[in-house]
């Protein structure tokens, strides 16, 4: 039994890194915000924001690992489904790009600060095999699609599941409102660094998130529907994983 779920978790990973890797663009411009592009100063401050987050991360993973070692694999699957989602580029705003982020599914099944670990290699592999984002600007990458989109996809998941009870809607939520935390977070980002001349932060945060939105807004709700039907999956072809995750959950709620 174990092998069958084994090789159905490893042919789903494969589906998915096929499919993008086929229909993946070409532009060598696409990426997160790439290497040497924020000033010394911002690429530093990041930095030193995200570190923290990633020290308890890399505590949180250690005892999961620990207490459920049956979950590691569900925990690659979460890091694949995150690399494979967010190397799947789209350009937009100058220095940066669009995609789908897939921190998510692993937010809601883990917690938010798993997601700091799982999410910065990614965007370490990313940058390093990829050019897909660069290594001084990984802590401000890594602070808005490892941090803050975790933590507010787990956050908006978590009150819609006790307000509704509705598991579909808030795992939708949930993902769609992760993927577009993460965009305003850079938009914040590429705002305070580069302030416009006429009208200041406010102004350029408003001309950053706004052409973002034309293709983030889309990708979301296409990434929230994604992400309904692998948690679905997981959970018809996964139960025991399933059953142990939510032990963990609870477990992690209570310490």
């Amino acid at each position: 039994m174990n092998i069958r779920k084994t090789l159905a978790s490893f042919l789903l990973i494969a589906g998915i890194v096929c499919f993008f890797l086929v229909n993946e663009p070409e532009s060598a411009y696409a990426m997160h915000i790439m290497e040497g592009f924020l000033p010394p100063f911002w690429a530093l401050f990041w930095w030193v924001v995200f570190l923290p987050f990633f020290i308890l991360g890399v505590r949180a993973l250690i005892r999961i690992t620990k207490e459920t070692p049956e979950l590691k694999l569900m925990l690659g699957l979460a890091g694949a489904f995150t690399f494979v989602l967010s190397a799947l580029k789209i350009p937009s705003v100058t220095g940066s790009s669009s995609h789908p982020t897939g921190t998510g599914l692993g937010a809601i099944l883990f917690g938010p600060l798993p997601m700091s670990v799982l999410g910065s290699v990614v965007l370490l592999f990313q940058a390093l095999l990829l050019a897909h984002g660069g290594l001084t600007t990984l802590g401000a990458n890594a602070f808005s699609m490892a941090v803050a989109g975790p933590f507010v996809g787990y956050a908006v998941y978590k009150l819609m599941i006790k307000s509704t009870g509705r598991q579909k809607l808030s795992v939708f939520t949930g993902a769609a409102l992760a993927d577009l935390t993460t965009y305003l977070v850079t938009s914040v980002q590429l705002a305070v660094a580069f302030p416009a001349a006429d009208g200041g932060m406010l102004a350029s945060f408003a001309k950053f998130a706004g052409i973002f939105a034309v293709t983030q807004i889309p990708l979301a709700i296409s990434e929230g529907l994604l992400t309904v039907l692998v948690l679905g999956w997981l959970q018809a072809y996964t139960p025991h994983e399933i059953s142990a995750l939510q032990r963990n959950l609870k477990g992690a709620d209570r310490s």
